[in-house]
């Protein structure tokens, strides 16, 4: 390989890099006491009704606990979702991938890609999406307002930085 192949030249260096990830409250300490608190708690209800004789009102506790970790486990396998944008002089670059690790990459040139931003007087930025050369690519959806707006003007700028430079 030649030396000039290793390097990158100045139009491929990235001028703006970011990695998008859905915001979860609770962390994996929060969870495990969270659970252990519910589990106490439906264990103590559990003997309580099974002592005195209410053993259907028990299945009822051990199901709701069994929903509730349900749906926590659903919430943060939806955390793994990840995107990537890389923005150079050469291409931007959107790479998607979803909680079970499937990869969807979309490259636009970045002289002809247009953002379309949705705005909503009350809520702010509720969509974002990258189009151009005839295809369309949503970009933070599960961002929450505040970080989608931020994102929203920061890329924004980037990506009118890159068309101002020739």
């Amino acid at each position: 390989m030649k030396e000039s192949n290793a390097t990158m030249t100045l139009n491929e260096q990235p001028i703006y890099t970011t990695e998008l990830a859905p915001h979860r409250s609770l962390g994996r300490r929060g969870l495990k006491i969270l659970f252990a608190i519910a589990g106490a708690l439906s264990v103590v209800h559990v003997i309580f009704f099974m002592t005195t004789g209410a053993w259907p009102i028990a299945l009822f506790f051990g199901a709701d606990f069994v929903a509730l970790f349900g749906a926590f486990w659903l919430n943060n396998r939806a955390a793994r979702a990840r995107e990537h944008i890389s923005l150079s002089r050469m291409e931007l670059s959107i790479r998607k991938i979803s909680p079970a690790g499937l990869v969807r990459e979309s490259r636009y040139n970045p002289f002809w890609a247009r953002l379309k931003i949705a705005r909503h007087p009350e809520i702010g930025v509720t969509s974002i999406k990258v189009s151009g050369e005839g295809r369309e690519t949503g970009v933070g959806d599960f961002l929450y307002p505040e970080a989608r707006e931020r994102f929203a003007s920061d890329f924004t700028r980037a990506l009118a930085t890159v068309k101002q430079r020739i």
